[in-house]
C-alpha cells in the first residue's frame, strides 16, 4: 500500500535519521574513499541521435565516444563529458521493448551535475528557449528531463556542498 506524506509520521522519520546520522556519519575521524570518483553513470535512450542533440548541442556536454555495448551486440554505448574527469554514459538497446521511465526502488531518482553559475544561468535561458519544462529551486538548481524522461539537476553550488550545506 502506498502511503501518502499526510501518513508519514515526521517525528518519527527525524528521529531515525538522527539515530543513523549519529551512529554512521564520521566528521573528523572520516576515512579516505576507497573510490577514485563517478567513472560513469550509464542511461538508457530510446534514440541515439536524439540523446546527442539534448546533452551534446543542448546542455553542452561534449559526446567523447560511441562504442558497441560489450554486452549487447548492436547497441550503442556512447559518453558525455561532464567536467572534472567524470563520464554520463547511455546505452540504446534496439529490439528490446523497454517500456517509458519510471521512478522505483533501486532505480534512479536524478542525476544532479554541478555547473558554474554562468554556465547555468546560460543553460536555464537555453532549456526555456528549447521548450523544456524545469523546476528551479532555491536560486541554484533546475530539475527537468530529458527526452526519454530521466529526470536530471543542473545544480550551480560548488562540488561538495548543497544549498550552502558543506556535503563533503
Amino acid at each position: 500500500m502506498a502511503h501518502t506524506r499526510s501518513q508519514v509520521d515526521l517525528a518519527a522519520v527525524e528521529a531515525e535519521r538522527a539515530r543513523i546520522r549519529e551512529t554512521y556519519l564520521r566528521t573528523e575521524d572520516r576515512p579516505a574513499s576507497s573510490a577514485r570518483g563517478l567513472h560513469h553513470t550509464a542511461l538508457l535512450s530510446s534514440d541515439v541521435e536524439r540523446t546527442v542533440r539534448f546533452y551534446q548541442d543542448l546542455l553542452e556536454f561534449p559526446l567523447t565516444e560511441m562504442i558497441e555495448n560489450r554486452d549487447y551486440p548492436g547497441s550503442t554505448h556512447f559518453f558525455f563529458d561532464i567536467g572534472n574527469g567524470n563520464l554520463l554514459a547511455f546505452f540504446d538497446l534496439p529490439g528490446l521493448d523497454l517500456g517509458p521511465y519510471a521512478e522505483v526502488l533501486g532505480g534512479l531518482h536524478h542525476v544532479a551535475i554541478s555547473v558554474e553559475r554562468p554556465a547555468w544561468q546560460r543553460l536555464r535561458t537555453k532549456l526555456a528557449v528549447a521548450g523544456v519544462e524545469y523546476m528551479e529551486e532555491n536560486g541554484s538548481s533546475i530539475y527537468f528531463r530529458d527526452p526519454d524522461g530521466a529526470r536530471l539537476e543542473l545544480l550551480a553550488d560548488p562540488l561538495g556542498e548543497m544549498y550552502g550545506h558543506q556535503v563533503l
